[in-house]
């Protein structure tokens, strides 16, 4: 059987009948041959007629073909660099998030395996847990968070059983669990605890931990909670659970959507204690703690408008370098798309493509199944 390369018109040469001692005497009389006529393509009417510019390096010559680009491209994206958030609830039936086009809160017993079996299907087998929990189970301490019954540890050993190799991210912070909707426990004074709220989430990390989590993500950005989880996990002998830390996570209002997807506003106040926008170098500050206190990974949120502070990570810690896709980035491309003001299918590529740029290892994104299905060449569903 004949390959072919391309299928693009008829390359067949009509056979001289020669053998192959015959065409070497050939070529060695000079009997070449008619090769076919060189061809210059013809300028348009018009163009005018200039000496070529004296130049010793023309960077176009890279990128003057298809095939020359591939094998130039310097930043490669895959379905393994995407992890999958999915927000899950108590109720049988998915229910859609209206700021978020193409997302739901999944059934954690039915729409939570079909939605991973889907992802699974074009190559995503990361995914990371979010959770609508009821009303009724919050509190202001937030102990929700760390019963080995709730939703998160039901819905970890769930997927476990049906799909051993998947890789699950879990997040770990008191606002889904908060009466308040806040990250941590809050005072009569409106201050957030750190050191009380750092004892509950390490609670919260071991009771993940003990459902089958792979990762346990800290985004609370409370001080010392890094350093704190890793000493509870290993105590309790989940020495191979590893800690995706928050290191740069702003107070942006990228979040918006998020928020109405896990109904977790906060009920006063604001959540300025993360990093200030305006801020670039606390993020190595960050960075160095979270090293010295144990992270594996360290992770950026918002990715897009903090490019910058992604590559400062990649540049400054040998560690994998995580960004986030946050709702809001999501939502603004699913909207300029229906708008048909941008191409959504292009700008969603080339927004990912960007943050690998920028030096992250993988990216958290809304996006992953339908990016992973354009990558395995399936249209997006």
């Amino acid at each position: 059987m004949v390959v072919r390369a391309s299928k693009e018109g008829d390359i067949s040469v009509k056979s001289s009948g020669l053998s192959i001692e015959e065409c070497e005497a050939a070529a060695v009389a000079g009997n070449f041959p008619d090769p076919p006529p060189p061809r210059r393509p013809s300028a348009p009417k018009g163009t005018p007629n200039v000496k070529p510019l004296p130049l010793t390096r023309r960077p176009r010559r890279n990128r003057k073909s298809p095939t020359l680009r591939d094998a130039f491209q310097e930043t490669n994206l895959s379905a393994s660099n995407l992890v999958l958030p999915l927000f899950i609830h108590e109720g049988e039936d998915d229910v859609p998030i209206g700021a978020m086009p193409g997302c739901y809160r999944l059934g954690w017993r039915h729409g939570l395996l079909e939605e991973v079996y889907k992802a699974r299907d074009v190559g995503v087998n990361s995914v990371v847990l979010f959770p609508k929990i009821p009303d009724a189970l919050k509190s202001q301490a937030g102990d929700e968070a760390f019963n080995d019954n709730g939703l998160v540890p039901r819905a970890i050993r769930l997927l476990k059983d049906k799909y051993p190799d998947i890789v699950i991210y879990t997040d770990v912070a008191l606002d889904p669990y908060s009466s308040d909707g806040h990250d941590g426990i809050v005072r009569e004074d409106g201050v957030i605890m750190n050191d009380e709220t750092v004892h509950q989430l390490c609670k919260q990390a071991v009771s993940q931990a003990r459902a089958g989590a792979d990762v346990v993500s800290p985004s609370d950005m409370m001080d010392g909670r890094v350093s704190a989880i890793r000493a509870a996990l290993d105590a309790e002998g989940f020495q191979e659970v590893s800690i995706m830390s928050y290191t740069a996570k702003y107070a942006s209002a990228f979040y918006g959507p998020f928020r109405e997807a896990l109904d977790s506003n906060p009920r006063f106040g604001d959540k300025k204690t993360f990093m200030n926008p305006a801020n670039y170098r606390e993020a190595l500050v960050e960075t160095e703690a979270d090293e010295a206190e144990g992270a594996d990974i360290l992770l950026v949120k918002p990715a897009m408008p903090y490019l910058d502070v992604v590559r400062l990570l990649r540049d400054n810690s040998a560690l994998p370098i995580a960004a986030y896709q946050v709702s809001g980035e999501y939502s603004m491309i699913k909207a300029g798309g229906a708008l048909k003001m941008v191409d959504e299918e292009k700008v969603m590529m080339e927004s990912l493509l960007c943050i690998r740029r920028a030096g992250a290892d993988i990216i958290l994104t809304y996006f992953a199944r339908q990016a992973a299905s354009l990558l395995c060449g399936m249209k997006s569903k």
